[in-house]
């Protein structure tokens, strides 16, 4: 694949400061210096930036559990509200032994930059319980839910905050959440959270639809680099829900997916791998290694492939400063959340590798997540082909208003999407003003 550019220059990823912070960086730390790196290329009030700093509200409840043995046990649970300017706060639930406090501020201010970017009417939150849900067995994980949208009730609401499912959480936990919110209610609320089962007001398409916005941006990023798909290869480290779809759909649309992998590991195949063929981890955990293939990388070496397009749709933190010079692909789309840390998207902006960010391609979760919400209000349920339909059409306005920003601007791709984001932001304080 050649990389020249419609505007007759390449851009990298941001930012063009130094930084000498230790990786893993943290969510908050990125998300406050990328908001302040897409302030400095706008007019606007120190003030709002300063606000947007830090979030409205974060909660912290304890969760006791009784545990299947007759014990009790007491995790910790969080709820950030970061902004609501443009309307609900909205925003994953996890279950992981990690949650903290400033990870959930950090992740529910990538939800607002996501939001907005999109242009949905909504703002951003994010939160979890900090406990290992592998160990819990089905009963526990019920109990813990249970308790735990108790807690929060109060801070929750359809018009208010909206869950939905992220990080050792499914839509069974979200049936869960929403049913015991419900019964406090005294009338079934579906609209509480998003990414419920269909048969409980959930939306058809919510669980691939992080994917297929991967997929949809990585071809208009082909297209916009004036390359065929026909003629491009992809390699995709994790093959879970978003990696597995987004390979899915762009091996349908023509690519040549070369190389996926899990948690064990992956395979590579130069001539195709036939990703149908491959269960994905919802289908069968940790399968990809099973799969008959030519070759096996590890997943570090999958990150060094000399491929056209690499989505990192696993974890985050993984191009770093270490091996962000090793990186041969000509085009990277994020696929997880925050997968390249700030000393690699420096590097990638230096050697001219753009850098398609997070905030635009794996925003196909929120924005049917939105379709979910408006489904739940109206009590119509859409079909799978419109949900899809919808999807293309917001993905493909996104893009284009954060390619205008792109070409026009001397801006990264990272920079034109928050550049969007807190523009839209802005104006939404602007026009509200301050309570006094």
């Amino acid at each position: 694949m050649t990389m020249d550019s419609p505007s007759g220059s390449t851009h990298g990823d941001e930012p063009t400061e130094s930084t000498d912070a230790a990786e893993p960086e943290s969510a908050l730390g990125i998300a406050r210096r990328q908001l302040q790196h897409a302030a400095d290329h706008l007019d606007i009030d120190p003030n709002i930036v300063e606000r947007l700093s830090h979030p409205k509200k974060v909660h912290e409840v304890t969760v006791p559990v009784k545990r299947d043995d007759g014990t009790v046990e007491v995790f910790t649970g969080y709820r950030a509200q970061h902004d609501s300017v443009r309307g609900p706060y909205k925003g994953g639930l996890r279950y992981h032994p990690e949650v903290t406090r400033d990870e959930c501020v950090g992740l529910g201010m990538w939800m607002t930059w996501k939001c907005a970017v999109m242009d949905l009417p909504f703002g951003g939150a994010k939160g979890g319980v900090a406990v290992n849900p592998k160990a819990l067995s089905a009963e526990e994980k019920e109990r813990l839910t249970r308790r735990f949208a108790e807690e929060i009730r109060g801070v929750i609401g359809p018009t208010v905050d909206i869950p939905a499912p992220d990080m050792g959480t499914d839509p069974q936990t979200m049936a869960w959440l929403m049913d015991a919110y419900s019964m406090q209610e005294g009338e079934t609320v579906p609209g509480v959270v998003t990414g419920k089962p269909p048969v409980v007001g959930g939306s058809e398409g919510r669980d691939e639809a992080p994917g297929r916005s991967v997929a949809i941006i990585a071809r208009e990023a082909i297209e916009y680099y004036e390359n065929e798909i026909e003629e491009t290869t992809v390699a995709i480290q994790g093959y879970g829900s978003v990696g597995a779809n987004a390979a899915r759909l762009l091996d349908e649309w023509g690519a040549t997916v070369v190389a996926v992998s899990d948690v064990n590991g992956g395979i590579y195949d130069a001539d195709g791998l036939d990703t149908h063929s491959i269960p994905s981890h919802d289908q069968q955990p940790e399968a990809v290694m099973q799969h008959d293939a030519p070759g096996a990388v590890t997943n570090a070496e999958l990150l060094e492939l000399d491929v056209d397009v690499l989505i990192p749709a696993a974890l985050g933190n993984v191009l770093t400063a270490e091996n962000a010079d090793d990186v041969r692909a000509a085009i990277i789309i994020e696929g997880a959340n925050g997968p390249t840390t700030s000393a690699a998207s420096q590097i990638f902006a230096e050697r001219e590798i753009p850098v398609i960010p997070d905030i635009l391609a794996n925003a196909g979760g929120v924005t049917v997540s939105y379709f979910e919400w408006l489904q739940d209000i109206n009590r119509r349920a859409w079909s799978l082909e419109r949900v899809h339909d919808e999807l293309e059409a917001e993905m493909l306005t996104a893009w284009k208003v954060v390619k205008d920003e792109f070409a026009t601007r001397d801006v990264t791709w990272r920079d034109a999407a928050y550049i969007v984001a807190l523009s839209r932001i802005a104006e939404a304080h602007e026009a509200r003003g301050l309570w006094p």
